[in-house]
């Protein structure tokens, strides 16, 4: 598998959840946990300094390491951030597994402190949800769509597949949950009914179908224009 920072990860800095979605207390208590502010707790020095910390600190082979397949990951941890900074009640709340939500949180635990969220022009304690995002690819294997890694519900998905040293005609495609419909020079369409996530296998007919590898795809449902 491909293990280079630029490919393993895209990161994401903005709240992939508004604060108003997280149950809370009320805004007129001192010393509870808001889920509106005016201004959300900060990494400090913001996005760079925050992509730095990723850089030094987290260890990208983890997924890999832990046999996760070829695919997106986007990881979401929700935290609470104190008025002095202080991070506390760090928990993921996707369910990936291969090591992944639990080398976020290591790596959030570990950081400084963060900037506090501030409400009427005061630090105030509240809730911040912070997205990372995994992208594991694999040697001798490539895949080409419209959007990387994404299937949209109810419509034909073309995707090409290319396996190095192996002739299209030799591939085997297993779907989890899915249809395929094979074409030619390895055009393939993909079509799934429910958002979610689904698994396609990979096999090598000539050698008594060994696996090659798994691709992860996110599955969308489609908008209607």
């Amino acid at each position: 598998m491909k293990v280079t920072f630029a490919l393993l990860f895209i990161l994401a800095f903005t709240p992939l959840f508004s604060q108003t979605e997280f149950s809370g207390d009320s805004l007129n208590i001192e010393g509870k946990i808001f889920v509106k502010v005016d201004a959300e707790a900060d990494f400090p020095g913001s996005n760079p300094a925050w992509r730095k910390h990723l850089e030094r600190n987290l260890y990208v082979m983890a997924p890999i390491e832990n046999g996760a397949p070829a695919g997106i990951y986007t990881v979401i941890v929700q935290f609470i951030v104190d008025k002095e900074g202080i991070i506390s009640d760090v928990k993921a709340l996707t369910n990936f597994g291969y090591g992944m939500e639990e080398e976020v949180i290591r790596v959030i635990k570990k950081g400084p402190k963060w900037q506090p969220a501030v409400y009427k022009g005061k630090p105030v304690k509240s809730y911040r949800t912070q997205p990372v995002t995994f992208v594991v690819g694999e040697d001798g294997f490539e895949i080409t769509m419209q959007k990387k890694y994404v299937l949209y519900t109810d419509t034909e998905n073309e995707i090409t597949i290319h396996v190095d040293k192996v002739k299209n005609k030799d591939l085997e495609l297993q779907l989890r949950e899915g249809t395929i419909r094979n074409g030619e020079d390895g055009l393939y369409w993909i079509r799934v009914t429910n958002p979610g996530t689904t698994i396609l296998s990979i096999y090598n007919k000539k050698k008594n179908n060994k696996l090659i590898g798994s691709v992860y795809f996110i599955v969308k449902k489609k908008v209607s224009n």
